[in-house]
């Protein structure tokens, strides 16, 4: 077969360039493939749509040379503070904080904007010569052979690589096409995710609120005046929120949020998701492979989607190329067994782990609200 490239990405989000960035620069050729147009994508105003990234992932955006273009955007998260309550009648006593003054690798996490990371993949890709960006384009077919993977694209184009990797979300089509199914199951939840502007200075401090429909993060954005909020209810009750014009939207937050923070405004664009567990039954197939949310889509209750998706990016990018390097097939049934056993143990029992924290917290059972307001006060008592 003549190859267009080593590998093929579906799925030009964050995880798809954040692995063609690292391939690229072990000396592999890579095209990513991207639905949506990238000037636009890249010249997006705030929305308030943020990542937290966890000091794994601030590594690896260093190690492909992303970190120094988005470190003065970013937002150091320097405490971390998580209770129980309802909604009107602030925390429950007990709760479980943590101090990045504790630990010796300084803060432990970083609040990004979306608008900002895609840039800076945008602007490095457009730098490596060793990756192709191909915008407004979608994978239709794939067809493997001994050799490797071909696809068409909705263009009519054709391309060939050794391996194809479905960077393309929960509803992947690079994991449908190539048969490998999903298990989840639906939390009855909805994410209801905005920016807001507080009066007083929110000093770096993340916060998670558990209430009986489901959890509240308050997550620091730069500035100390600005947070971004994912705020998790009932599939019935987020429609009928976010149905609310923006005064009516800010009420029904007012008694949730309370107002340790002083006055709160809307700052940002409003957005909806439905929340679920996902997980592919495989990570890989012949020539396949699935990063991200492609492999497992997790609740969004610890912010650990894409830590997750940068996690597999590191483990596909050193299994391909220390495989190039000894001469091995990167597309080959060995090579990419190693990357499954790396990765799907990981995943599965993260996603099975925020499963049982949201249906421990997300409920008003009594028994259940005393048991686990005592574990926080207890793990919290507890010295380091």
């Amino acid at each position: 077969m003549k190859m267009d490239a080593d590998i093929l990405i579906a799925g030009g989000g964050l995880n798809g360039p954040a692995l063609a960035l690292a391939l690229a620069q072990g000396g592999l050729r890579v095209t990513v493939i991207d639905a949506r147009a990238a000037p636009l994508r890249a010249e997006a105003g705030f929305d308030g749509r943020a990542y937290a990234l966890a000091i794994a992932s601030k590594r690896l955006l260093q190690m492909i040379g992303v970190w120094p273009a988005v470190e003065g955007k970013s937002q150091p998260i320097l405490k971390i503070r998580a209770s129980d309550g309802h909604a009107g009648q602030g925390a429950a006593p007990f709760f479980l904080a943590f101090d990045s003054a504790e630990i010796e690798e300084g803060p432990m996490g970083f609040m990004l904007e979306d608008r900002f990371l895609y840039a800076a993949f945008l602007q490095a890709m457009q730098a490596e010569p060793n990756i192709t960006l191909l915008s407004g384009e979608t994978v239709q077919a794939q067809e493997v052979a001994p050799q490797g993977v071909t696809i068409t694209l909705a263009s009519g184009r054709q391309l060939a690589g050794r391996l194809l990797v479905g960077c393309d979300g929960r509803g992947s089509g690079v994991a449908t096409r190539a048969g490998i199914r999903r298990q989840g199951w639906g939390y009855g939840q909805t994410a209801l995710v905005t920016a807001i502007r507080h009066e007083k200075d929110h000093e770096g401090t993340a916060h998670q609120f558990f209430m009986p429909s489901g959890p509240l993060a308050i997550l620091p954005l730069p500035g100390g005046h600005h947070s971004s909020i994912v705020w998790s209810e009932t599939d019935a009750t987020a429609a009928a929120i976010q149905a609310l014009d923006d005064d009516g939207y800010l009420a029904a937050l007012r008694p949730r949020f309370g107002d340790f923070l002083g006055q709160i405004a809307l700052a940002g664009a409003r957005f909806t998701y439905p929340l679920s567990l996902s997980l592919a039954e495989r990570f890989v197939t012949d020539r396949v492979a699935l990063v991200g949310d492609a492999a497992h889509g997790v609740h969004p209750i610890a912010g650990q989607g894409l830590n997750l998706g940068l996690r597999d990016v590191g483990a596909l990018a050193e299994v391909l190329i220390t495989a190039a390097r000894r001469g091995e097939d990167i597309g080959g049934a060995v090579v990419l067994e190693e990357y499954q056993r790396w990765r799907r143990f990981d995943s599965t029992a993260l996603a099975l782990g925020m499963d049982t924290v949201n249906r421990l917290f997300s409920n008003d059972n009594p028994i259940l609200r005393l048991g686990r307001d005592l574990g926080l006060g207890l793990v919290n008592a507890v010295p380091g």
